[in-house]
């Protein structure tokens, strides 16, 4: 279980964060006007007219499906990542975590929305010092990351903690069959909504089958090209009885992505 002091290390970790990606809105605000302006410019010059469409606890969960925040904020935010920022292409990196690194693949073409938002999470530093939250071992087995709170669910004291400050959809990329294999990184998201998506994330270790519920599957994005020992032994050392969160922290200490 969270301490007083613990939670209050990570609201103030949360409200830097915050402030750092306020900034980030703002730069990107900025470039997007200028970018207009030069659009501008160039429809001036040439004459041309064009119309541009715009597309747009302390416990953790014993769900066992890979629950993500309980209340999410409108998925229509002007603050969602761009899905042609993942540029159709494969990403490669790495999960650096206490306990070791892991190596990754991301699939801009399969699932780009996930991966816009998850490549600009990990360059905005957003996942640095985050605790994975969550293990489980019965049913489905997979260790769930990417809340910058720790706690899995909307915290009341920090706002509805637990996300980006945004939420996105549809889902993408979820196998019809509804099983994701060892080594899968897909997205975490409230049950039943599929426009519930923010910055949570499971690692499977080990094969499971996830049954579809009424908004569909969950979106994979990625899968784990090295580290698998890392990850499993991570599960091995089980969790905190009585509850989902692993025995001993799993800090993620940085995300590379190229």
């Amino acid at each position: 279980m969270s301490t007083k002091s613990e939670r209050e290390y990570e609201r103030r970790r949360y409200e830097k964060w915050q402030e750092r990606q306020a900034k980030a809105r703002a730069r990107r605000h900025r470039q997007r006007v200028i970018a207009g302006s030069i659009v501008a410019a160039l429809v001036l010059t040439t004459g041309v007219v064009a119309a541009i469409a715009l597309t747009n606890d302390d416990a953790p969960a014993a769900s066992p499906t890979p629950t993500a925040t309980a209340t999410t904020p409108p998925a229509n935010s002007a603050d969602v990542p761009d899905p042609a920022l993942a540029e159709g292409r494969t990403w490669s990196g790495d999960i650096a975590l206490t306990q070791g690194d892991l190596g990754i693949e991301l699939d801009g073409a399969a699932a780009p929305q996930a991966v816009a938002n998850f490549v600009t999470l990990a360059q905005e530093g957003y996942f640095d010092s985050t605790k994975c939250h969550r293990l489980t071992q019965e049913g489905i087995f997979v260790l769930q990351c990417g809340d910058p709170t720790a706690l899995g669910v909307a915290d009341p004291t920090t706002g509805g903690a637990g996300g980006p400050g945004y939420a996105w959809g549809p889902i993408e990329n979820a196998p019809a069959d509804g099983v994701y294999p060892a080594g899968t990184i897909a997205m975490a998201r409230t049950k039943d909504n599929g426009s519930s998506m923010g910055s949570q994330f499971f690692l499977v270790y080990e094969d499971s089958p996830i049954p579809a519920d009424t908004a569909g599957g969950y979106t994979v994005f990625g899968h784990i090209t090295s580290g698998m020992d890392v990850l499993q032994a991570i599960a091995d050392a089980g969790t905190v009885e009585g509850t989902q969160v692993p025995v001993s922290d799993v800090i993620i200490e940085g995300v590379n992505i190229q």
